[in-house]
């Protein structure tokens, strides 16, 4: 095998298998092809075959037991805030409702809070990121992929703005909702810029109370539309042919 094609290899099986499992194609409980089997279908060698079974067992869709083989895990102990299992979640029809929901209820638990932090302790540096992310999403407003980039940078920029250490250890994870969420929702975006523009007002007047409010608000905006079941997963630039 020439360099670099072992890691490729080992990427590309555990996409195959990864999202075959979240489909369905393989029932929890029920075991995954034996080694020799999975080697002879992607024609690699069983270092290879047993790297991609390790990593999907770090993403909690797989147990690997000697002796016993590799079985599919129950869908509530996959790791859901992992970047690939959320992508093959999402398939060929989106996220299912349920998901977005327990998604966006976890934006609700965490920024609201975080927005009152920032409001105390956000530097100027830091109210200064905040207001060129909202800047740039107004300018993004016609271009999903550019108004997606700049309010996924506004909704970062206030977890940073906290200057909490743990809660920015969850910056990976508010990225990883993001991304599933705001492909959704970006077909109503401009409606809710104005309550973007209230957060990042009330965090540099310093007023923790009313930037807590202003973000429940803003994220009351997002479940509205989640709730009504209307919104389709946007087309970017980046998903055409």
């Amino acid at each position: 095998m020439r360099r670099g094609a072992k890691p490729g290899k080992i990427g590309a099986i555990v996409a195959h298998l990864g999202a075959a499992i979240v489909r369905g194609e393989v029932a929890p409980g029920e075991a995954l092809p034996p080694e020799h089997e999975l080697e002879a279908r992607y024609q690699a060698g069983r270092g290879v075959v047993r790297e991609a079974v390790k990593m999907l067992a770090a993403k909690g869709l797989v147990s690997v037991r000697p002796r016993h083989g590799t079985h599919v895990r129950p869908a509530h102990d996959w790791s859901m805030l992992d970047r690939d299992v959320l992508t093959w979640l999402r398939g060929g029809d989106g996220l299912g409702r349920e998901i977005l929901l327990a998604l966006d209820e976890t934006r609700a638990i965490i920024e609201p809070a975080a927005a009152a932090l920032a409001a105390e302790r956000a530097t100027a540096e830091d109210c200064a990121r905040i207001e060129a992310a909202l800047a740039a999403m107004e300018r993004g407003q016609d271009d999903p992929a550019a108004a997606i980039a700049a309010d996924k940078a506004f909704h970062l920029a206030i977890i940073d703005a906290t200057h909490n250490p743990i809660l920015r250890s969850f910056r990976g994870v508010i990225d990883t909702i993001l991304s599933a969420l705001f492909d959704i929702t970006v077909g109503v975006f401009a409606g809710n810029l104005a309550n973007h523009a209230a957060v990042a007002q009330a965090i540099s007047a310093r007023e923790p109370e009313r930037a807590r409010r202003a973000m429940e608000h803003l994220l009351g905006y997002t479940q509205q539309h989640l709730l009504s079941g209307s919104l389709k997963p946007a087309r970017t630039d980046n998903d055409k042919p």
